[in-house]
């Protein structure tokens, strides 16, 4: 009986630790734009391309063609894109995290 609520402890511990990676930041935190962005977009957006779709890289010009001016617009594209890329709901990737994953794109790949 012992070995089992060690094991369900350390289990607890692993799992509460690993968790902590997925919760929005306190309140007053930074979130890091770069990091978030590679985290969650660069398997498909290395260096601001598009594996998906060549014809919509992450840049200025394609951004604006594409109808997406301002971060707001990102994140409206994060949270409903279109064909092929992948949803990310607020409880995936918290608005904090969207807006500086948005902030990071319009300041970086322009």
């Amino acid at each position: 009986m012992k070995m089992i609520s060690v094991t369900t402890a350390m289990l607890l511990a692993v799992c509460l630790t690993a968790s902590s990676g997925f919760c929005d930041t306190k309140k007053g935190d930074k979130v890091d734009g770069k990091r978030a962005f590679e985290e969650h977009c660069a398997v498909c957006h290395p260096d601001g391309g598009n594996t998906i779709n060549a014809q919509k890289p992450l840049n200025r010009k394609s951004l604006r063609a594409n109808g997406v001016k301002s971060v707001k617009d990102i994140i409206v594209k994060i949270r409903n894109p279109g064909p092929g890329m992948t949803s990310f709901d607020k409880e995936t990737l918290p608005d904090k995290e969207a807006k500086a994953i948005a902030d990071y794109i319009m300041k970086a790949f322009k």
